[in-house]
């Protein structure tokens, strides 16, 4: 009987390596693309610009603060789309409101993504040390920023994935995947969530095919 097993060679919070024995490499394929394109992550989506005398303009900004990986923790906030305040303004399970008021005085300023202040204590930018905008003396920026979840197929910026490979082993049977995060979600976070996405799918799939096949009279 052939023996089907994974096992996890590497594991750190932003990159883990697995081999699959025995396992479909289309379904291994899949996990890798769940991994990029379904499991969601929180983004900077909305900016009120509340103050720019920047020489960058609003939309730049808005941009950059959106590419921004921030902290997710999936068991906490819903989609959008899915959320029960049914508002476009959202609500605190399905938005994270992110401000920022930084002024350079006498000298010239390289704000940062650690000058981001968070409502929700553990939704913050996975490193404090992201450039944004450079303030010349007396320059200002003041703005309100709203964080949603969202998928990477909608948007680059959900990605929780920075590389997504799948390649074989050194016997035939065998496939490796290797799964590196930008530290939204960790490694192995991101791999169960993928896991999750396609299962659901797959069980989907599944009642509507059997919702296809014919009925044979009795």
């Amino acid at each position: 009987m052939t023996s089907i097993s994974a096992e996890v060679l590497e594991r750190t919070d932003e990159r883990i390596v697995i081999k699959f024995n025995n396992i479909s490499r289309q379904y291994i394929n899949a996990i890798r693309r769940m991994a990029i394109c379904e499991v969601p992550t929180l983004a900077i989506d909305d900016v009120v610009i509340l103050e720019n005398s920047s020489v960058m303009h609003d939309e730049a900004v808005a941009h950059r603060l959106g590419l921004i990986p921030l902290r997710t923790g999936l068991d906490r906030f819903v989609m959008p789309q899915d959320c029960d305040c049914k508002s476009t303004l959202g609500c605190s399970k399905c938005r994270v409101l992110l401000v920022l008021d930084s002024e350079a005085m006498e000298k010239t300023k390289i704000v940062t993504s650690g000058e981001l202040l968070s409502e929700d204590e553990l939704v913050k930018p996975v490193s404090k040390d992201i450039p944004i905008v450079v303030l010349a003396p007396a320059q200002k920026l003041k703005f309100e920023a709203y964080a949603r979840l969202g998928v990477g197929k909608d948007h680059a910026k959900w990605q929780p994935t920075s590389a997504a490979i799948v390649k074989d082993g050194k016997d035939d049977s065998e496939s490796i995947l290797t799964i590196e995060t930008n530290g939204a979600l960790t490694a192995e976070e991101t791999v169960d969530a993928a896991l999750e996405k396609l299962n659901t799918k797959l069980k989907s799939f599944n009642e509507v095919v059997r919702s296809l096949e014919p009925k044979v009279a009795r």
